[in-house]
């Protein structure tokens, strides 16, 4: 296994060095005449001026330089200051990352759980209600964007029916029943699409396992369908889902930010928001790459599994 992760560990690298680079030169080639000198500085400010803040955030020195510059800040773990929020850029992202965590953990509960539900539910129930009720639901799920079933699930739980919170956020130390009440609403419209892709991948999965002779010889040895489906079906479906589940950990997070927009949810999202509006460049590009370097250890930590739970990936 550790092998398997050292021979990993340069594409992962590689990953995040093209993620860098990429995300510094499309930051600066953002559509706008105003830059985080002539932001600061405002619109009434003289050239001399905004030519002395340029000089002070380092600016007018040549992309490359300020690219290194950025790329050992981030190395020494220094992240420099906000030039428009205001603050310690590590301490904005900080406060935001644990609230962002917040969401995004509750969305994967709810991923693991409607799938699960939804995987074995439509590959074993025998109901044809069911399983149409099953496939609606999960194609509606796919179909609908999050920004459109974020406000229709607020309109029928906290207009209509008034039982949850339209939006907001309470901490859990100060509330732990009301901090869930907000938290519902914005962890199940994160969730409901990628709940509805594994459901439908741990279908698939369960039903090709089965069919397999050794079930089919199983079953006709007398074995409970609750065991072969639970000891046998059930485990023979899990690799790939594994994947999938980790790739879908890597979307809940970047899908958070829109979310969070609808709810008013103050994360990462809202941070986001307002690091680009004042072209912010530390806050959005560190920002930027630390969503990136997640999504690249949860895909490293997927493959891991994966790889525990086959061996065969190991050799290979």
């Amino acid at each position: 296994m550790r092998s398997y992760l050292l021979r990993r560990l340069p594409s992962a690298l590689l990953v995040l060095f093209a993620a860098s680079f990429l995300i510094f030169a499309i930051l600066r080639l953002v559509p706008g005449d105003r830059d985080p000198a002539t932001s600061l500085a405002g619109p009434d400010a003289s050239p001399a001026t905004v030519a002395a803040i340029r000089d002070r955030l380092g600016l007018d020195a040549p992309l490359l330089s300020q690219y290194a510059h950025w790329i050992g800040s981030l190395l020494t773990g220094d992240l420099g200051p906000s030039y428009a929020i205001g603050g310690e850029v590590s301490d904005l992202i900080g406060d935001g990352l644990g609230v962002t965590t917040e969401l995004t953990l509750a969305a994967l509960l709810f991923v693991i759980v409607l799938g699960t539900a939804f995987g074995i539910l439509g590959a074993t129930s025998r109901s044809r209600w069911i399983r149409s009720t099953i496939r609606v639901t999960t194609t509606a799920a796919l179909a609908v964007p999050p920004f459109v079933s974020g406000v229709l699930l607020v309109v029928l739980f906290a207009v209509v029916l008034g039982v949850l919170p339209p939006g907001g956020r309470v901490a859990f130390l100060d509330a732990p029943d009301l901090a869930a009440q907000y938290l519902l609403l914005p962890a199940l419209c994160l969730a409901l699409p990628s709940a509805a892709v594994l459901g439908r991948y741990l279908k698939d999965g369960i039903e090709r396992a089965l069919a397999e002779d050794y079930i089919r010889t199983a079953t006709a040895a007398g074995v409970a369908p609750r065991r072969l489906l639970w000891r046998h079906a059930l485990p023979g479906a899990l690799p790939p889902v594994v994947t999938l589940l980790g790739m879908q950990t890597g979307h809940l997070l970047g899908g958070a930010v829109l979310v969070e927009a609808i709810f008013a949810w103050p994360g990462l999202g809202q941070l986001a928001e307002q690091g680009l509006q004042r072209r912010d460049y530390p806050v959005v590009q560190d920002l930027l790459l630390l969503l990136v370097a997640v999504f690249v250890v949860v895909q490293l930590l997927t493959d891991l599994v994966y790889a525990w739970l086959d061996p065969r990936i190991r050799w290979e």
